[in-house]
């Protein structure tokens, strides 16, 4: 768990580092740099809404009869998936205009005043913050050991998320960020498919959807979660010893359906990035 929650943390954390950078480095090139002190509030705005958004998804359920929570856990993981999904698609396609596209969004904002300068900033960190909100709810959700190790991935995944952001806008570190993506997309096919999996346990659990005790595979005696082995499989993939038959054709599926589409490549090469471009 501690492995998918750093990969996501890592994800999602430099999108939103590289938007800021991006909007940073635009104001600074254009001698723009008073209009700074309104991109910084909407950053932290932004990421008060997320931490406030996660805490109340993970410790206000503890209300909830087993049954709810499973229902609202199991619910919240397929719509995690969904953001994942709809990210790592996103990410591929737009990773070679997103800073053109920042940079007229900011000009445009300049012109209308400080406010849509700050409303700009907000909605471009706050989506990559609420779709980790989700994350964190759906990875404390199938951890056991509660929230500590999906918070310790989360952590480190967006502090080097920020460090690595920053060394690009200082043009400390120059790499391939269409590469990047690819790969950190196709480790997060592959987490997605476990999250779903787990997500749709949850509905049967909750007795939502039917199957909870057909099994496609009980693997408590080769591979125990109890193991190292199985533990780190549960981590990264949230492997379960006893697969029911709905999560089994669930996770083939997603992985057969969207790995192929996912590397399915466009024609030209994305370019080198730098953030101070």
């Amino acid at each position: 768990m501690l492995f998918s929650s750093l990969l996501i943390g890592l994800r999602e954390g430099l999108e939103a580092a590289l938007v800021v950078s991006i909007l940073v480095a635009f104001l600074v090139k254009t001698e723009r740099r008073s209009a700074l002190r309104w991109v910084w509030p909407g950053v932290a705005a932004a990421v008060v809404l997320s931490i406030a958004v996660g805490a109340v998804l993970t410790y206000t359920t503890a209300q909830l009869s087993f049954e709810q929570q499973e229902l609202l856990g199991g619910s919240l993981s397929v719509v995690a998936v969904c953001f994942v999904t709809a990210m790592i698609f996103w990410m591929r396609r737009a990773s070679k205009t997103i800073a053109a596209e920042l940079r007229g969004k900011m000009d445009q904002a300049l012109a209308v005043g400080p406010l849509a300068v700050l409303v700009l900033s907000f909605l471009a960190v706050g989506r990559e913050g609420l779709e980790t909100a989700v994350f964190f709810y759906a990875a404390v959700q199938s951890a056991q050991g509660g929230a500590v190790q999906p918070l310790a991935g989360f952590a480190v995944g967006i502090g080097l998320a920020i460090v690595l952001a920053y060394l690009l806008y200082r043009g400390a570190v120059r790499f391939d960020l269409g590469k990047f993506f690819t790969v950190t997309g196709v480790l997060l096919v592959f987490v997605a498919a476990g999250v779903l999996g787990y997500g749709l346990h949850d509905l049967q659990e909750a007795a939502f959807l039917p199957g909870l005790r057909t099994f496609a595979f009980d693997a408590s005696g080769v591979i125990p979660e109890t193991s190292w082995y199985g533990a780190l499989l549960k981590g990264i993939f949230n492997y379960s010893q006893q697969t029911t038959v709905l999560q089994a054709i669930a996770w083939v599926a997603y992985v057969v359906i969207v790995l192929p589409l996912f590397l399915r490549r466009p024609a030209t090469k994305p370019a080198l990035v730098g953030a101070k471009e």
